[in-house]
């Protein structure tokens, strides 16, 4: 499974020759300047939530590529009617893909589309796929709702929001990787704009007194579990 962070809250997940998009907001992104969206492959393109930085270039991908758009029935039903295959899911629901096993789990933050109408609720993925298992927290706040991850699913990493003020924070994000039962966490959702910039020293650090490992990729760059 290769994983490459694409900017804000945006990924790239290889399984199997398989490859999934995260959130695609990248041409809006000037930090993500560099990626060249039409050269994105997709297969299918996984939404935690209608808002547009995580939305924004999801018709462009879609269009070109045939990608599956993975989201709840809300957002699925929004792009249908742009002639946009979908998967609807919903909370609790899991569903068995050719790439491997998702599960739709809660999130907690708003959720509506650019025009203002309604986005459906927000939400997270757990993917099992190429023998490898990770949590897509989405802009969640910590909840309690992350105890029931590990019920099920042992994770081999936990991708979680730490820029603040929107999502979690450092300190909540370390408490969350002790929910959630694992200590392999990718950051995203940070230094976008400046509401969410952060201190990437000292959160490595923060984590590091925890004995967690937090992983901050450059936009563009990979990781392979």
């Amino acid at each position: 499974m290769k994983i490459t962070f694409l900017g804000h809250a945006s990924l790239q997940i290889e399984i199997n020759d398989i490859s999934i998009l995260v959130d695609p907001f990248i041409s809006g992104n000037p930090k993500a300047s560099h990626i060249d969206v039409d050269a994105l492959n997709a297969d299918y393109i996984l939404l935690t939530h209608a808002h547009e930085d995580h939305i924004l270039d999801v018709e462009t991908i879609a269009k070109r590529t045939s990608a599956v758009v993975v989201s709840n029935f809300e957002i699925v039903s929004h792009f249908e009617k742009l002639d946009i295959k979908g998967h609807p899911m919903n909370h609790g629901g899991s569903w068995g893909f050719e790439f491997g096993k998702v599960k739709y789990v809660n999130a907690i933050h708003t959720s509506s589309f650019p025009d203002g109408s309604y986005g459906g609720q927000p939400g997270g993925f757990v993917i099992e796929g190429e023998h490898k298992n990770i949590y897509i927290a989405g802009d969640t706040a910590l909840t309690f709702d992350m105890k029931l991850i590990p019920l099920q699913t042992r994770l081999d990493l936990a991708i979680l929001p730490i820029g603040d003020n929107f999502t979690m924070g450092i300190e909540d994000a370390i408490i969350a990787s002790d929910f959630v039962e694992c200590d392999k966490v990718l950051g995203y959702h940070f230094d976008t704009f400046g509401y969410i910039e952060i201190d990437h020293n000292t959160a490595k650090s923060r984590f590091l007194e925890k004995d967690k490992d937090l992983a901050l990729l450059e936009i563009g760059e990979s990781m392979e579990l």
